[in-house]
């Protein structure tokens, strides 16, 4: 198998004292876990399919950015405000071919259920953090990766 080829949703994160991590793929952490660091920023892209993706990030004090796509960062650099809550969804004939799933380690909640093509993961209202991501394509209609229940907590 020449898994070079495989489909794969590839992302990365700005990480508080950290800077820009490098990318990781199909379903790895993204962030850090037991650190207490937030996200401040997200890129995300395909790779060996066709389409696109975009998504939109939840910011400390601007609420929600403007959606961008295939690898643009969202979010902020250098102004030290934390990312709350993410949308991400597919563009395309990746959009056809593919349900995307994403969930996110939120401060003081961990691992949020699996949030699906385009709702809201994370918190809103509680100006809690982010802390790590993880993203997962889903051949369309497949199954879950997990639990779908609570993706998203409102104050």
């Amino acid at each position: 198998v020449d898994y070079a080829a495989q489909p794969r949703v590839s992302y990365q994160s700005h990480v508080q004292d950290i800077g820009w991590q490098g990318f990781v793929s199909n379903g790895e952490m993204s962030g850090t876990s037991g650190q207490s660091k937030r996200l401040e920023a997200m890129c995300i892209k395909l790779e060996n399919i066709d389409g696109g993706i975009e998504y939109r990030t939840h910011v400390q004090d601007y609420g929600w950015m403007n959606w961008v796509s295939n690898g643009a960062a969202s979010g902020t650099s250098g102004e030290s405000k934390r990312l709350e809550a993410i949308e991400i969804q597919l563009t395309g004939n990746a959009a056809n071919t593919y349900d995307v799933y994403y969930r996110v380690h939120a401060q003081n909640f961990g691992w949020l259920d699996w949030a699906k093509n385009g709702t809201s993961s994370g918190t809103a209202g509680f100006a809690y953090r982010l802390e790590a991501i993880q993203i997962v394509l889903v051949p369309k209609g497949g199954a879950a990766p997990g639990a779908t229940d609570r993706p998203f907590v409102q104050a």
